[in-house]
């Protein structure tokens, strides 16, 4: 073997320890630099160089049990916790943080900016994405507009995908029920958003499942190497070019005939489709934004926030329905039945189920999608009401669960009271729009707070009731093994994730 065969043999290992050490001296020094400019800010755990790394891990699988100690520890003050890979997570607690959040401009807190870094745009989604989110102003204003025009088109689709997901039968028929509600809530969605036939396309509901867990998994993977990296490892595991190949076999051709049409006819012509691609290519800023590959991608991006965000929702709430005793699901029905004799069935009659609302308002208090919301990018030094000051580049949230739970915004805040909140309307002044599920405020934040809540909340909640209702009407339902017990959520970091191996009983409604 020759010398320089076996120099480059040698060398190999070599590299690679001398990458590992560089990736460690560049996390540690990191860390240094967040620990002295947050060293005003009470730590939860370890708040040592090397020792807070352990604190860390422990978030990984104790978060909640770490957020609610500071929580009660420093309430009404910020403190800072470590979680991995992504540095030091100021948590801002108390209704006078909390509202300093919801007010800062994203000149000060921006949470763009800490969704760029989470899920890391520019190699997950795609530059453009990141560089214009116009898309956020069509779910929040054509998509919300439309929820009236289209939710016959909605309706429709509930009731089919449920007659074929799960036959309406005499007798209990096991399923795994969380696969089943991704499906019906991607079909629902996207019977709105791309219509008939692809809402009901096996391998288009299936890509749109799967493309969350694509990009939260590759996003995971690029954070845990240094920012002089990232751009390398991002380039190598991105996968939009993949992503946008498969998508672009099922909308493509269906975009560049919208594209073509609004060439030769402008804005409107005979027969437009009234749906998202319409609306996208309505608001579109045209320039490199204008391609079909660009608004299939954005396509994908409103996907992911409605399927997986919704469904988990709505699997919660079924979880709970089926431990109700019979008076609660009584009074759901009858409540339904009465509405919809009065007012049909239609985005305003959705409006009346006010004990409904209420039911899904507390199953999502109690178990929500996360221990932290409203995360933002600290863009300016910014200094809260307390004088707390928070330097440029940290991060900082509000601790959801805690607050759901906290005695001091719920009366007994660990009993699940299903009509808590239509209670709460008949009897507080202005109560009928405080606490409508829809409506974030200063004790409820399963949609964020402040210009950056959710902007798709509107067609959430009336797809949730929609196919709330459907259920109700329909089936009767019951844990499999005849459990009175919820089943615990999966808690990993700051998510927290319905379970998705719980099987559940259905057959048909016999009262």
């Amino acid at each position: 073997m020759s010398s320089s065969s076996t120099n480059t043999t040698l060398n190999i290992p070599v590299l690679l320890a001398s990458l590992g050490i560089l990736f460690l001296v560049s996390k540690l020094w990191r860390a240094h630099l967040e620990m002295v400019k947050l060293d005003g800010i009470p730590a939860v755990g370890s708040s040592g160089l090397l020792s807070s790394f352990i604190s860390g891990m422990r978030f990984v699988k104790h978060a909640r049990e770490l957020i609610n100690e500071g929580y009660e520890k420093y309430h009404g003050r910020a403190f800072k916790i470590r979680i991995p890979n992504s540095g030091w997570m100021v948590v801002a607690t108390g209704p006078d943080l909390v509202n300093d959040i919801r007010k800062a401009s994203d000149e000060y807190l921006s949470g763009d900016e800490l969704l760029d870094e989470f899920l890391q745009l520019d190699y997950t989604l795609g530059q453009p994405l990141r560089e214009h989110n116009y898309h956020v102003n069509v779910v929040q204003n054509a998509l919300t507009r439309n929820i009236s025009a289209r939710y016959s088109d909605v309706r429709d689709e509930i009731i089919t995908a449920f007659s074929e997901e799960i036959p309406v039968t005499d007798d209990w028929t096991s399923i795994n029920a969380y696969d089943i509600i991704l499906r019906t809530v991607c079909r629902t969605s996207n019977r709105l958003f791309v219509g008939l036939p692809l809402c009901r396309d096996p391998d288009w509901i299936d890509l749109n499942i799967q493309f969350a867990v694509k990009i939260n998994s590759t996003a995971a993977i690029i954070n845990l190497f240094p920012d002089i990296l990232k751009p390398i490892v991002g380039n190598l595991l991105s996968p939009t070019k993949a992503i946008t190949r498969r998508a672009h076999r099922h909308i493509g051709h269906i975009i560049q005939d919208r594209l073509d049409k609004q060439d030769q006819y402008g804005r409107d012509w005979e027969d437009k489709p009234n749906d998202l691609v319409s609306w996208l290519l309505d608001e579109n800023p045209g320039g490199k934004y204008r391609t079909a590959e660009d608004i299939a991608m954005r396509l994908l991006t409103i996907n992911m926030a409605a399927i997986h965000t919704t469904s988990m929702s709505f699997a919660s709430v079924l979880y709970y329905l089926a431990v109700q005793p019979d008076s609660v699901i009584k009074a759901l029905r009858e409540e339904i039945v009465a509405v919809v004799e009065e007012h049909g069935w239609n985005k305003v009659s959705m409006g009346y189920l006010r004990k409904m609302d209420s039911f899904m308002k507390e199953v999502t208090r109690m178990v929500g999608i996360g221990l932290l919301v409203s995360g933002r990018k600290v863009m300016k030094d910014f200094t809260f009401s307390d004088g707390t000051r928070l330097p440029a580049g940290c991060n900082v949230a509000i601790p959801m669960w805690a607050m759901h739970y906290d005695e001091r915004h719920y009366k007994d805040p660990n009993e699940f009271k299903p009509f808590r909140f239509s209670d709460m309307r008949d009897i507080e002044e202005n109560g009928n729009i405080k606490h409508q599920m829809v409506t974030p405020n200063s004790d409820y934040f399963h949609f964020g707070t402040g210009r950056h809540a959710c902007p798709g909340r509107f067609f959430a909640v009336n797809e949730l009731k929609t196919l709330f209702a459907h259920t109700l009407l329909t089936y009767d339902v019951k844990l499999e093994g005849f459990s009175k017990e919820v089943p615990e959520p999966t808690l990993f970091l700051s998510a927290v994730i319905p379970n998705q191996k719980v099987k559940m009983l259905f057959r048909k409604r016999m009262d």
